[in-house]
């Protein structure tokens, strides 16, 4: 029934030949990062470094890098998380079927932490040069811990019910954080929008409290899902991750003599930093190497005042590196969307599927089928429902974060499947029209590690909802029916035919793969400042236009810098994958 601690997993994969112990010294500058993201393109297992430059602790990557990994991890307890989630969205299903629940009981024993005077991981103590310092990229500002689980609690309801677990990243060194301080070490929070952890500094702030948090970093893989799962706001990440888990979380509850104000511990964690924030203090964080394919840059962010650092026998610090999709995160979502994906057309009624494209770096581009349900003594041939349907959805936590929102209609085509992106794509171009079917959010919020718009958080959004019959017969010139990739603006190009016109710095490498094309268009635009039109005009203040749609995907001056890697240590990693090297068969 899943598993207790981390080691357990690593005993468990070794044994089904599922990772592969790397003996050979790495360097966790750069080399590590390097390795791993040529282990996740290869499809190959997880990597135990037991040779790590620099630290004693071994270093696990590659845990999650490949989807059937990811379930095999958490085989035991899968049916039980879809029982739960059905159980939320179908109640009446477990009354017509009860038999089939007549163990919710003993999975809902797991739900609630079991809470222990002491544990594992408060066997040794360190400092923060003792770490593990993981920099994946040239570029990066320092060290970050990749695969945090930061836990905080309400100050207005204290306790693990209003709990958050929240995977933010946490910068070891660097900048002003200096990791050779004994006494009074710092390290970066940063932490984006729509994130839990915001309402609970929020509340402390408010309440002149000090502000509590607890790094757990390794134990059960259920708790690095579980801080990564996109949760109903007020639903307790410690109640998923011991579903998933299929034992409850145990945690310490320390007492006045260790901590002023009591935070629990995880007792199965590798690692454990505890600390408060400094609310009069900000420091710079980042460079960081994103998972957009650029940098996220420095921003003057919360700074953790470290109070211990602790450790349990064995500890193994788990890591990854993320950079241009896909990478070992895109297992996190394929996982996620698995799970949550029947919850959707329950939470908002008349949506049928969503999908946040990985290839455009999640929060860029979103896809909705949505179903326009009430006016059925008419054909529908303009979006109305839909437009409803595409307001909720981007009122849904990190759904909200979406910038180019494409919603059809199922009845069009309900054999469509939405991750079909190519025929996604042409059903919509076929059908829609620029005059009317664009819905533009300007002066608004997007994601904190997206460049495209005005400033830090700050961008646009756009709706684009097309339903009813088809009404041209597009051409095809790249990976996509109907849109025409260039690298200037053009004029005369026939909008039956091509109804989006897209520019691009490097047409070769655009038009190369759908990939290319998501990841190029999506990431590089927004909405707002970057789409025009042929033959626009602005009507009631809403803006169409009746030729082609234009999307300028440019690089511009305001965009952070792509990652690139180290020719220098490209050459050298690829020498250890050679026939009778260490790496051999595995990158």
């Amino acid at each position: 029934m899943g598993y207790k601690n981390l080691q357990d997993c690593v005993a468990d994969l070794e044994k089904h030949k599922k990772l592969v112990r790397i003996t050979t010294e790495v360097d966790p500058y750069l080399e590590m990062g390097m390795i791993q993201r040529r282990a996740y393109q290869n499809k190959g297992p997880a990597l135990l470094f037991t040779n790590v430059k620099n630290t004693k602790f071994p270093m696990l990557g590659n845990l999650f890098g490949t989807l059937e990994r990811t379930r095999f991890l958490f085989r035991d307890t899968l049916e039980d998380i879809q029982k739960l989630l059905s159980l939320k969205t179908q109640p009446e299903k477990a009354l017509k079927k009860f038999y089939q629940y007549w163990d919710l009981p003993f999975i809902a024993w797991h739900l609630k932490p079991s809470f222990r005077s002491t544990g594992p991981v408060l066997t040794n103590k360190i400092q923060i040069a003792d770490l593990p310092q993981l920099v994946s990229w040239p570029r990066d500002g320092g060290a970050f811990i990749t695969l945090p689980q930061v836990y905080t609690e309400s100050t207005l309801k204290p306790g693990w019910v209003k709990s958050n677990l929240g995977m933010y990243r946490i910068q070891l060194s660097g900048n002003q954080y200096r990791i050779n301080q004994k006494i009074g070490q710092e390290i970066g929070l940063h932490y984006q929008l729509h994130r839990g952890i915001g309402v609970h500094h929020q509340e402390v702030l408010a309440a002149n409290k000090p502000f509590r948090i607890n790094i757990f970093v390794g134990g059960s893989p259920a708790m690095t899902m579980a801080a990564v799962m996109p949760l109903p706001e007020g639903m307790s990440e410690l109640s998923f991750a011991g579903a998933l888990a299929g034992h409850a979380i145990p945690m310490i509850k320390p007492v006045g003599a260790i901590h002023e104000l009591p935070l629990p511990i995880y007792a199965e964690a590798d690692f454990c930093i505890t600390g408060i924030v400094d609310p009069q203090r900000l420091l710079p964080e980042g460079p960081f190497g994103d998972h957009l394919g650029y940098y996220s840059l420095t921003h003057d962010l919360p700074v953790l005042k470290v109070e211990a650092v602790y450790h349990r026998p064995g500890a193994i610090w788990p890591f990854t590196t993320v950079g241009r999709p896909p990478q070992e995160d895109t297992s996190f979502g394929e996982f996620i969307h698995e799970i949550s994906a029947p919850m959707i057309p329950h939470v908002i009624p008349g949506i049928k599927a969503v999908h946040a494209v990985d290839a455009s770096g999640v929060h860029p581009l979103l896809l909705a089928i949505g179903s326009e349900r009430y006016t059925p003594y008419q054909s529908t041939t303009e979006p109305q429902e839909i437009l409803t349907q595409a307001n909720a959805l981007l009122g849904q936590g990190q759904l909200s974060l979406a910038k180019y929102l494409w919603i059809m209609n199922h009845a069009d085509n309900p054999d469509l499947k939405i991750h079909n992106i190519a025929d996604f794509f042409q059903h919509i171009l076929e059908r829609v029209d620029w005059t009317r079917d664009l819905h533009f959010q300007t002066q608004t919020t997007i994601d904190t590690l997206d460049y495209s718009g005005t400033n830090l958080n700050r961008g646009s959004k756009v709706v684009i909802a097309a339903c009813g019959p088809k009404r041209r017969h597009l051409k095809t010139q790249g990976p996509i029916p109907g849109v025409l990739i260039v690298n200037e603006m053009v004029h005369n190009v026939n909008p039956e035919h091509f109804p989006l016109v897209v520019i691009v710095d490097d047409v070769e490498f655009a038009s190369r793969t759908l990939n290319n094309f998501l990841w190029v268009t999506f990431t590089r635009s927004d909405p707002a400042m970057d789409i025009d039109g042929i033959e626009s005009f602005t009507e009631h203040k809403h803006w169409g236009c009746r030729g082609s749609l234009v999307i300028d995907a440019r690089i511009k001056k305001h965009h952070a810098p792509l990652l690139e890697e180290d020719p220098v240590l490209v050459k050298k990693i690829e020498n250890l994958a050679v026939s009778g090297g260490p790496l051999h068969g595995i990158i």
